[in-house]
């Protein structure tokens, strides 16, 4: 197999859009498979989430020529206060104090998704198979041979150094690959919302955590913010089943009185909650990114901006080699990923068992947790610094210089 044959992207998605623009800028030919034909404003894989983009995500967007499209419809995270319902105590990170003009943005999925398809549009390495899916694959000498059926049943056989699995978190290039994956059904959903604040959130986003679970809001354009409330499984049906009345109510019940009364809610989607963590990232001429690597718990709106990580890292290294699916290279790109991807792994469920468990002795140690952070500078500094996306073996195209 020549170097000529392009890295074969299954997955259109976020970060599989993501990776081929990435590509594409690095003058890297590539295939991406897409699921679903493009349609702006209408791609089923960008849904009604609200996401929080890092600061260093943003880095990378700008990095790959996507924030210029996005950043009109972006909302800058300008203070988190993050606090526990019956704890005392606080954590409040601050972008003045970080020296950064916001901590991070918040941008609904379908806006960044329709950002992804226009800078789509300019690659001019890309080869788009849409809408199309994978039908099977086979070892060949240096590399896989896929089977892709695109529409009117037509199938063809592309041929590939390194096969690319950014099929999410049910990946049929992970199956196919033979890589197990670990899942934990944290048995909750998330309903996502939008809502208006009495009071301008002014660009202050919140992390609030109960026993039921995390809820967030987040400041978005126009004075409203969007809401993301974990609810038990047991549960779902309920929630789902109110009416505007009920559901502010409920989620004020959750949230509290920070912004005053929440009103006006907006369509409700909600959103099954498990984790899943294949056993390895990397194959024979193959790896997986995004959510087909990891699916982690929503907690601090990690998913996308680890799967971007991901992606770059990716994109940074096959930039520098005549073989983008050798050994020596998918080694490197899984020592690099390792402990920014079990980090953020860790954390997220962490979090969840320690912060929302039902259990009184622990209140004490969080809420000194809570202060220690909160007072104590270089604690709250790491702590910002980690928020805002910043990691050991980050790629080039996400670092900046902060305090």
């Amino acid at each position: 197999m020549t170097p000529s044959h392009p890295i074969l992207i299954v997955g259109g998605g976020l970060v599989g859009a993501s990776l081929a623009i990435a590509l594409d800028t690095a003058g890297i030919p590539a295939t991406l498979v897409e699921a679903a034909a493009p349609r702006l404003g209408d791609q089923p894989s960008y849904d009604e989430r609200n996401l929080a983009l890092a600061r260093a995500t943003v880095n990378g967007l700008k990095a790959i020529g996507v924030w210029d499209v996005a950043a009109a419809r972006a909302t800058p995270i300008l203070h988190i206060h993050t606090s526990r319902a019956g704890d005392f105590g606080s954590v409040r990170m601050d972008a003045a104090d970080e020296g950064v003009d916001a901590l991070g943005w918040t941008l609904p999925a379908r806006e960044l998704g329709d950002a992804l398809l226009r800078r789509l549009d300019r690659c001019r390495l890309l080869t788009r198979m849409a809408p199309a899916r994978v039908e099977g694959i086979r070892a060949v000498d240096g590399g896989w041979a896929v089977t892709v059926a695109e529409s009117g049943g037509a199938s063809r056989e592309v041929v590939t150094p390194l096969l690319v699995g950014a099929d999410g978190t049910a990946s049929g290039v992970r199956e196919r690959l033979g890589i197990a994956a670990r899942e934990h059904d944290y048995r909750q959903s998330l309903f996502v919302s939008t809502m208006m604040p009495e009071r301008d959130p002014r660009g202050r986003a919140f992390e609030r955590f109960t026993d039921h679970g995390p809820v967030a809001v987040l400041p978005l354009a126009e004075r409203r913010v969007g809401v993301v409330l974990t609810v038990d499984s047991a549960e779902v049906d309920a929630v789902a089943a109110m009416d505007d009345a009920a559901f502010a109510a409920f989620a004020q019940e959750r949230f509290g009185w920070r912004l005053g009364r929440l009103s006006r809610p907006g369509k409700r989607f909600p959103y099954a909650i498990r984790r899943v963590a294949a056993d390895s990232v990397v194959a024979n001429r193959a790896v997986l990114v995004g959510n087909a690597a990891q699916t982690i718990h929503p907690i601090g709106a990690q998913g996308f901006n680890l799967g971007l990580r991901d992606a770059l890292t990716l994109a940074e290294l096959v930039a520098d080699t005549v073989d983008p699916g050798s050994e020596a290279l998918l080694a490197e790109y899984a020592r690099r990923r390792a402990p920014d991807r079990d980090g953020t792994m860790a954390m997220s469920h962490g979090l969840i068992r320690l912060a929302c468990l039902e259990q009184p002795f622990l209140g004490p140690l969080r809420s000194l947790a809570m202060l220690a952070l909160d007072r104590v500078p270089p604690l709250r500094h790491a702590l910002g610094r980690r928020g805002m996306g910043f990691r050991a073996n980050a790629p080039f195209a996400v670092r900046e210089k902060t305090p």
